[in-house]
């Protein structure tokens, strides 16, 4: 807010509209406010009227007040700070002024430092072989490198889809004013003041169809929904790790994350670790999804000219952002690069997993390698069962060739003869 109040004076001033001493007060006093000088004087609740004219008329205020006070004349809020603006209009761009600036400061380092993370623990352990689970069960042979390499793709995918995204909330409506016709304001206003914007902020800022950003924010909606996907991916990694995890004895223990035992585990259980930057990571992904459930709520609130729902849909926006980069932030930093595979264990779990029996039925037909799957079920090694069905030891350690099962590849029939 405290930005788009300094530019709309700045160029006011410029366009001979605004008296130069009150708006080289007004440029001050926004300034304190983009400082956050004043964020105790600012009162209004989240939950107001929808488009935001709570808001813009407390900033307006705050303001006015100060720049009085700086230049010992009387600034007014609606006349001179408000000048050629709107709270229809205002609004709608501070919100996506933040959502922009937020996601470029804050998550998008953390979601670049995540992707690197899992990159450099995908490449580590590219030769980590584990059993593979589907449906919670035994499966065939991975790496422990394939699996991360799958988020380390679904992330990066990411990426893209939300600067896809940013681009559309990079479109601003100011200069719209009440209806986004622009009565009340110079016609060069609105270009002139998203320039200025762009250059205070440090972010390319462009014209928006002013009917249709003040009408619809589904521009945010977009966004919101991008950072919900990032944040549904985060979870399944989270589970993934935090199963990794589990144990040490009695579950899979095929990972350690020494970080995590810096943190009391239990208040009853002494020497406990559990998975606790995982499980707060799950906590904010569930959170950004709901928040993105709201957001699309809000963004249906409306009627004709106007979006109903703009500052809740900035807060819950903003509120994503900021919970989503911590949770990146940390879970890269507390889990992923402080991961330590337990190789043993993975091994052991692969060498004698009885999907292993899959690799057979080339060599033996569907049927007799069913057969051999329920002799393993039964107590019988993998090794056991293909010596009685008169596999060689040769024959043999070629199926239990676990590396090998982890590239493509076909297993060549067995000769009868």
């Amino acid at each position: 807010m405290g930005v788009i109040k300094y530019s709309c004076a700045k160029v006011n001033m410029e366009l001979n509209l605004l008296d130069k001493d009150v708006a080289s007060a007004i440029m001050d006093a926004s300034m304190e406010v983009i400082n956050g000088k004043h964020d105790g004087e600012v009162v209004l609740d989240v939950f107001q009227t929808g488009s935001g004219t709570g808001l813009n008329m407390n900033i307006n205020e705050v303001i006015a007040k100060r720049a009085s006070e700086l230049s010992g004349r009387r600034v007014h809020p609606n006349d001179h700070v408000n000048m050629g603006q709107s709270s229809n209009d205002v609004v709608p761009t501070a919100i996506r002024i933040a959502a922009v600036a937020e996601y470029m400061n804050r998550l998008e380092p953390a979601l670049r430092r995540l992707i690197s993370s899992i990159h450099e623990a995908s490449e580590k352990y590219s030769g980590v072989v584990k059993a593979g689970r589907t449906h919670l069960r035994d499966a065939l042979p991975v790496t422990l490198g394939q699996e991360l390499s799958a988020y380390e793709d679904a992330f990066q995918h990411s990426l893209a889809s939300i600067h896809g995204a940013l681009n559309y909330v990079r479109e601003l409506p100011i200069g719209g004013t009440a209806v986004g016709t622009g009565v009340n304001s110079h016609p060069d206003f609105a270009g002139l003041v998203i320039k200025e914007i762009s250059s205070l902020a440090g972010i390319d800022f462009k014209a928006a169809n002013r009917f249709r950003a003040m009408r619809l924010l589904t521009d945010l909606v977009e966004l919101s929904n991008a950072v919900k996907v990032i944040s549904i991916q985060l979870y399944r990694l989270g589970q993934d790790v935090r199963l990794m995890f589990s144990g040490p004895f009695t579950a899979i223990n095929e990972i350690d994350i020494p970080t995590q035992a810096e943190v009391a585990g239990s208040s009853i259980m002494p020497g406990k670790t559990n998975p606790v930057t995982v499980e707060a990571s799950l906590l904010a992904a569930a959170q950004s999804i709901g928040l993105a459930e709201a957001v699309s709520i809000a963004s249906m609130l409306g009627e004709f000219e106007l979006a109903m729902g703009v500052p809740l849909m900035g807060y819950d926006v903003l509120l994503q952002i900021d919970l989503m980069a911590e949770a990146l932030d940390k879970f890269a930093r507390l889990v992923i690069e402080g991961m330590r595979p337990n190789i043993d264990v993975m091994r052991r779990y692969a060498e004698t997993s009885p999907a292993l029996v899959t690799l057979i039925s080339p060599m033996v037909g569907y049927d007799k390698a069913s057969e051999i799957g329920k002799m393993i079920v039964k107590g019988k090694t993998i090794r056991e069962a293909l010596r009685e069905v008169g596999l060689s030891e040769a024959e043999i350690d070629e199926v239990l060739n676990v590396e090998k099962l982890t590239r493509p590849g076909i297993i060549k029939k067995r000769d009868p003869n």
